[in-house]
């Protein structure tokens, strides 16, 4: 139970650190094409951890998606190795620290569904 209990503060801890990572793991234009993807509600957040294309967007908008995730999985194997959860385990959790921000008539994908409007 103890152990079990340090390995969630833990990851607790790694997925504030994750954030940062996040960020950093982007280029400046890499974000601004997602987030004009996400109010456009051409691209959402996914319960994986990953960005997904809701519908439609061009080459550059898929390349940003694809930046923005590689710099994900890099950070999703980080936090697995510090905290010794599996990285799917990882992107599950900032999944959800990811759905807090998604902001309303933007989209977001749960595990078993389609892509759902907040």
């Amino acid at each position: 139970m103890i152990r079990k209990t340090m390995t969630v503060l833990a990851l607790g801890l790694a997925m504030t650190a994750a954030g940062a990572n996040l960020a950093l793991a982007q280029s400046a234009a890499a974000k601004a094409a997602v987030d004009a993807g996400k109010a456009s509600g051409t691209v959402g957040e996914q319960a994986d951890g990953y960005l997904g294309i809701v519908s439609g967007g061009d080459a550059a908008l898929r390349a940003a998606v694809a930046e923005i995730n590689t710099g994900r999985t890099a950070a999703y194997k980080d936090i697995a190795a510090k905290t010794g959860v599996t990285p799917e385990a990882a992107g599950q959790a900032t999944a959800k620290q990811l759905y807090a921000k998604v902001g309303p008539g933007q989209y977001w994908k749960p595990l078993d569904g389609g892509w759902v409007k907040k």
